[in-house]
């Protein structure tokens, strides 16, 4: 891993505060791809996204999801969803979207963008409600949802090493 790599991942951190500068389509385009080089069981890569660029919508999701005020400031979103079935191994869909997930929060932080993970799957409400939001089919499971915006806010790297969490050999 070369050293700019592990600085992105050290120093990743939520951005909750955006500026009014919208986020470009060359961008999300990059934040699609490094979702979709995602590792994933099976090599069954079971992710859809919706990228939210519309203000109403961005706006309405906060009225069913307590802990997503930022979007209605945030320029954009993307939602990553989970094929849930005729997949070879479907009880891995969820790991496999948290794994997109997580590489569009690290793309997100090389670009300079601000982002932050909401969670949505496996809260049955949320689901539902962002579902029927988004016109989401029915075999497919909105899993969670990407706040992206220009920083207003910053905020340094985050210690979380701990020692005494780590075990070898055996617990």
């Amino acid at each position: 891993m070369d050293n700019n790599t592990l600085k992105v991942i050290l120093s990743r951190r939520s951005i909750r505060r955006y500026t009014d500068r919208p986020v470009e389509d060359t961008s999300i385009e990059l934040l699609l791809r490094a979702g979709m080089s995602a590792p994933s069981a099976h090599n069954q890569q079971p992710w859809e996204f919706i990228v939210v660029d519309d203000r109403k919508t961005l706006d309405a999701i906060p009225l069913f999801h307590p802990y997503s005020r930022m979007l209605l400031k945030a320029p954009a979103a993307i939602v990553v969803c989970g094929v849930t079935g005729d997949i070879p191994a479907p009880q891995f869909w969820p790991q496999d979207c948290a794994a997109a997930t997580e590489n569009i929060l690290l793309a997100a932080h090389a670009l300079g963008i601000g982002s932050v993970w909401l969670g949505v799957f496996p809260h049955e409400e949320l689901v539902s409600r962002l579902s029927e939001l988004l016109a989401v089919p029915a075999c497919i499971t909105p899993f969670s949802i990407i706040s992206l915006g220009y920083p207003d806010e910053e905020k340094g790297p985050s210690e979380r090493y701990d020692a005494a969490r780590v075990h070898r050999n055996r617990w």
